[in-house]
């Protein structure tokens, strides 16, 4: 439209994103779902769009990512838009509270520091400094500043990298495999003799200790977990697929004829990857 030259401007970049952010919560004429929506109600949204874009990642869908990655950077304009119009922050604050965090915190990029060197040495001084950024906040605790709405398996690592950081961990991984084994005999234990809130208590231990062993094996168990159910996903069709070649189906076939299968699949994709 004449009147819209911004919205209708295919090159119009981040003004026209947020001047139709800006439309879409216009009180008068913008759609009811948006001006509905609060923080709240969008930060589910949030989270979803930042798993889509590690899931192009991971599929290696470079045309997918870019849409994933417009997705994500529509939520944060979605916040600001929120945020701006309650008189709380703009999107210009926020893109510069986040270009003086990086500054700050890459002194040997962008300060008199040498850039000589280990990555292990950055990470380091990057922890240090984030130290130093929580005191500012009056968050002194070791554990402060963890936050809450993390995916549990992510915040568990984060938690025990806080709390290793002064020396409450075990020194090597061979200690966590011996704690893993005692979790679950434990779990074993509640599972015949105590409640249902027990167990679960008895089972988060557990989980707690193996995100604990990925962290001293460099492991990302968020990672690990999405990689290991694509490769469920990638076997158990296989298995329908060859069900399907019989005449059969998984529902009309025992338990014993599909793990035969589910091995021979198994056995399978370790032959070609070995060739």
């Amino acid at each position: 439209m004449a009147q819209d030259p911004l919205i209708h401007d295919p090159n119009g970049g981040m003004p026209r994103l947020l001047e139709i952010m800006r439309r879409l919560r216009d009180p008068e004429t913008g759609c009811p779902w948006d001006i509905e929506q609060d923080f709240a109600t969008i930060a589910p949204y949030t989270i979803e769009e930042a798993y889509e874009v590690a899931d192009a990642i991971e599929r290696q869908s470079w045309d997918e990512l870019k849409g994933e990655l417009g997705d994500l950077l529509f939520q944060s304009v979605f916040h600001a838009q929120m945020a701006a119009e309650k008189g709380l922050f703009s999107f210009d604050d926020v893109a510069d509270t986040m270009s003086d965090k990086m500054v700050a915190r890459h002194p040997h990029v962008f300060g008199d520091e040498s850039r000589d060197k280990s990555s292990e040495q950055q990470t380091r001084d990057w922890e240090t400094i984030k130290a130093a950024e929580r005191a500012g906040k009056a968050q002194g605790g070791t554990l402060d500043g963890v936050a809450v709405g993390l995916p549990a398996l992510l915040r568990a690592v984060k938690l025990q990298k806080r709390a290793a950081r002064v020396g409450f961990d075990w020194p090597d991984a061979s200690h966590v495999l011996d704690k893993i084994t005692e979790e679950a005999h434990e779990l074993a234990e509640a599972r015949d003799t105590l409640t249902q809130d027990a167990v679960e208590d008895e089972f988060g231990d557990l989980l707690f200790v193996m995100a604990n062993l990925a962290r001293h094996m460099h492991v990302d168990p968020e990672a690990a977990l999405r990689r290991t159910n694509q490769k469920f996903i990638r076997r158990f069709e296989a298995i329908e697929t060859r069900l399907a070649a019989r005449g059969a189906c998984p529902e009309d076939s025992s338990l014993e004829d599909m793990d035969a299968l589910w091995n021979a699949i198994k056995a399978e994709e370790k032959a070609a990857n070995n060739t």
